[in-house]
């Protein structure tokens, strides 16, 4: 029978064969968390398991497994993966000594730990008492553990039924923003108490509760509304005139931010949806430079969210440049609902958007079981349902991997004749390693149906035509992205698909003044990231882009122009 899941404190549990390094770990765990965590060292695997399989039984939490490197591989991994079954929010590390990166065995075994799903990341075993390496290390583990389990007390809690479209909005709107968030299903006993406590006025779909900054309640409220709430700036607060404005806060736009306001020109930042872009929706970037242990792309925005804040550029989110006109020294932007801004010039960041599906039985269940993006961020929502993602690349791939965290059972729906044509390797490694999904090659989706909700979608074999049909609660389309470009003037040249051309492309004349390399055809107008044709699609060139550009903006604001 469960307990009270606030009444007894979460698990830590390590386990190593050596009993003088067990003590060791086991004590500097204790002298940071023994307060808040219930601290326990097992020197086998076998007690470990029964640590394991006894909280499970019991509803108990478990936050963090460190497991010893010198454990047998097989015993080593049958552990892991009961913790990833009975635990699926524990975080699990590999304990590894000071050393340990001139072993290339080492190393491999923390890759494919982390490829197949086993790891979380390594964590260094403490050499010495104190060691703050290992506390500062630990604490933000369990800090990232305390923000993905969906059981443990929030800042902000979303109410409503699991299959509401509007709430799996909400939740990503407050997951992309680094809010944290809890989901409660209306009708669960956390549900109830929550709407007890809040008290919410009528009838409603979705309730957002804030108890961290007074308790506001929203009841069916606007994406402005919850940002506003929480107090993300979603209006101009009279300022007009900015250096530089930067549409998009991706990557290369917050890049662009943190070096315009740093290095002193006014900058104001407008961004349609939600601080992050796509990169905001990825679960773990782990090729990020610096991120031994990688990092979610919600994390990485909101660090950059707030370098430019602190340096004084300004935001305005929910919002849109609907216009954008070239005004003999400057530029002029209607922005939606705040009237026009003027700047010196402008950074475009303004990224993709993805392709939809063009079925008319699937469109109708848009933001009814059916979602476009990477983000699947209300996968706890989804606990004990069944799940699909159609797309054949990596953010499929790592969709696929989050949501069988969760669900009962995920479907990933390729239309290429194999996974390793369009994923990258460790990704395919770690879809077969999980016996949740199943994945069917050369087929579309091309039919859905339900009562109110997606309830079921029809697959075709690109093959030989015959259908399948699957009984699905949700639906993931993640199939390629188009710019959104046109509604910028006709003088900035695009290519074919609508991506802006910048630099020698848009050269008029060769034997002419040369142009910036991300300066458009329209000077003192600059294009970054995904939408700038030739583009790299990775985070990293991303914001490389948004910080060069920048040096080419003032070169542009310290040329005369007649």
């Amino acid at each position: 029978m469960a307990v009270d899941e606030w009444g007894v404190r979460p698990l830590l549990l390590a386990v190593e064969t050596d009993a003088r390094r067990l003590g060791r770990t086991e004590t500097e765990l204790a002298r940071s968390f023994a307060g808040s965590y219930r601290v326990r060292g097992e020197a086998s695997v076998a007690d470990a398991r029964r640590q394991l399989e006894g909280a499970a039984d019991r509803g108990e939490r478990v936050a963090l497994l460190l497991v010893d490197d010198r454990i047998p591989a097989q015993e080593r991994d049958d552990l892991l993966a009961l913790a990833r079954t009975a635990h699926p929010e524990a975080r699990r590390g590999l304990l590894v000594d000071w050393g340990a990166w001139a072993d290339p065995d080492v190393a491999r075994t923390i890759l494919r730990g982390t490829a197949v799903g086993d790891l979380h990341s390594y964590v260094l075993r403490p050499w010495s008492e104190g060691d703050e390496l290992f506390h500062r290390t630990i604490a933000e583990i369990v800090q990232d553990w305390s923000r993905a389990d969906p059981r443990n007390k929030r800042e902000v809690v979303v109410v409503a039924d699991p299959h509401s479209g509007r709430a799996f909005e909400v939740s990503n709107l407050l997951q992309r923003n680094r809010i944290p968030y809890a989901f409660r299903d209306r009708s669960s006993p956390q549900g109830q108490d929550v709407l007890e406590a809040a008290q919410p006025d009528g009838d409603f779909e979705v309730v957002v509760w804030m108890p961290a900054i007074g308790a506001p309640v929203l009841v069916d409220p606007t994406d402005k509304d919850v940002l506003s709430a929480w107090g993300i700036p979603t209006e101009l607060d009279g300022e007009r005139a900015f250096d530089l404005l930067v549409i998009g806060a991706g990557p290369s736009g917050l890049a662009a931010a943190v070096y315009g306001a740093s290095e002193g020109l006014s900058t104001l930042v407008v961004e349609r949806e939600a601080i992050g872009g796509q990169a905001g929706t990825s679960a773990l970037i782990r090729n990020y430079l610096g991120f031994s242990r990688g990092l979610s792309g919600s994390e990485l925005a909101q660090r950059g969210y707030q370098q430019a804040w602190v340096f004084g550029a300004q935001f305005v989110l929910t919002r849109e440049v609907e216009s954008l006109e070239n005004v003999e020294d400057h530029f002029r932007a209607t922005i939606s609902g705040q009237g026009t801004v003027t700047a010196r010039a402008v950074v475009l960041a303004c990224g993709v958007a993805y392709r939809r599906l063009g079925v008319p039985s699937v469109e109708a269940f848009t933001g009814k079981g059916v979602y476009y993006g990477a983000s699947v961020s209300a996968a706890h929502a989804l606990a004990g349902l069944s799940a699909a993602v159609t797309g054949g690349g990596n953010s499929a791939g790592q969709a696929v991997l989050q949501l069988a965290r969760y669900c009962r059972e995920v479907h990933l729906v390729v239309r290429g004749a194999s996974l390793g044509e369009t994923m990258s390797a460790y990704l395919v490694d770690a879809i077969a390693g999980e016996p949740v999904i199943m994945v069917h090659l050369a087929s579309d989706v091309t039919g859905a149906r339900g009562d109110g909700r997606l309830e079921s979608l029809t697959l075709t074999s690109r093959e030989d035509g015959s259908t399948t049909d699957l009984d699905v609660d949700g639906l993931f389309v993640m199939i390629g992205a188009e710019p959104h470009t046109d509604w910028l003037p006709e003088d900035v040249r695009r290519d074919e698909r609508g991506f802006v051309l910048t630099g020698t492309d848009v050269a008029q004349d060769p034997a002419g003044p040369a142009l910036h390399p991300h300066e458009t055809s329209v000077p003192g107008l600059f294009a970054v990231g995904d939408v700038r044709a030739g583009s790299v699609k990775r985070v990293a060139s991303a914001v490389g882009e948004g910080s060069v550009v920048v040096s080419e903006v003032h070169v542009h604001l310290s040329t005369p122009h007649g």
